[in-house]
């Protein structure tokens, strides 16, 4: 993810390059889904500027515009009117201001003076998703001694759009979702548990991981058993094997026995007249 993210900033900076534009005049914005942004513009220059407009994506569609002459500001859709009641204009700095963050709100902001295509600012906004939360529902474990040993883990995220929910063991995928709801939530059923568990939730821009603290929630697994075998046993699965370890010990000791009366028995055969 991180190596996709570097080739879409690289890509970002050379169609900026294109155009004429100094890399360096780029800022990054990283903000959270469902949270606001607002992108700041030099208000001693943009005071100098009658006609203002900015666009959205490399394409430069139209989502603001303020024309000074007419006392006038105004906002845009977008071309899916994935804008629509989100952009607020400021008429006296030229700042905007994005509401509830989505992910296809990511993308090259640029502010340009409309009679000579100018470049004043240039902004590049990513949405930053919410850290994952891992809990442990105690309703959802049955009462019934063959399922009580075992630890039921809810993974949940909130207010996100277009994004995948995993579970893994190590770097093991386990189960994962995609979802499209503003809150989700995966569950894991497990025998017991130890930190090599992570809750990890992505979307085509970035990902955030949950590693599961074993202190925190549920039966953490020996250390023997780890050892041994990666995997931790249930109760009832340690309870048969105690009793055929027990019964192989006295099937042993029971033949012993036997061997040495057969011995005995046949030794006085011998030694009678």
């Amino acid at each position: 993810m991180k190596s996709c993210f570097s080739l879409l900033s690289q890509t970002l900076l050379f169609v900026i390059g294109v155009f004429g534009v100094d890399p360096d005049k780029v800022k990054s914005v990283s903000v959270m889904e469902g949270d606001s942004v607002t992108l700041h513009t030099d208000a001693t220059e943009i005071l100098r500027e009658n006609l203002i407009m900015w666009t959205f994506g490399l394409d430069g569609i139209a989502i603001g515009k303020i024309n000074r002459e007419a006392r006038k500001s105004y906002t845009y859709d977008g071309s899916d009117e994935e804008f629509s009641g989100r952009l607020l204009l400021d008429f006296q700095t030229g700042d905007l201001t994005i509401e509830n963050i989505r992910t296809e709100h990511a993308g090259l902001y640029k502010l340009t003076n409309s009679s000579t295509q100018t470049p004043l600012k240039i902004f590049k906004l990513h949405a930053r998703l919410p850290v994952p939360v891992i809990i442990r529902d105690s309703s959802l474990n049955s009462s019934s001694s063959e399922s009580s040993s075992k630890c039921v883990l809810v993974c949940s995220v909130e207010n996100v759009t277009q994004v995948t929910l995993s579970w893994y063991k190590g770097n093991s995928l386990l189960s994962s979702i995609s979802v499209s709801d503003l809150n989700s939530s995966l569950s894991l059923h497990l025998e017991c548990v130890d930190d090599s568990y992570s809750c990890v939730v992505n979307n085509s821009i970035s990902k955030q991981t949950k590693h599961l603290n074993n202190t925190e929630v549920c039966r953490p697994c020996s250390e023997h058993v780890l050892r041994a075998s990666y995997h931790c046993c249930s109760f009832n699965e340690a309870v048969i094997r105690l009793v055929l370890s027990g019964l192989v010990g006295v099937a042993t000791i029971a033949l012993v026995f036997y061997d040495i009366r057969s011995r005995g028995a046949e030794q006085k055969t011998k030694t009678q007249p």
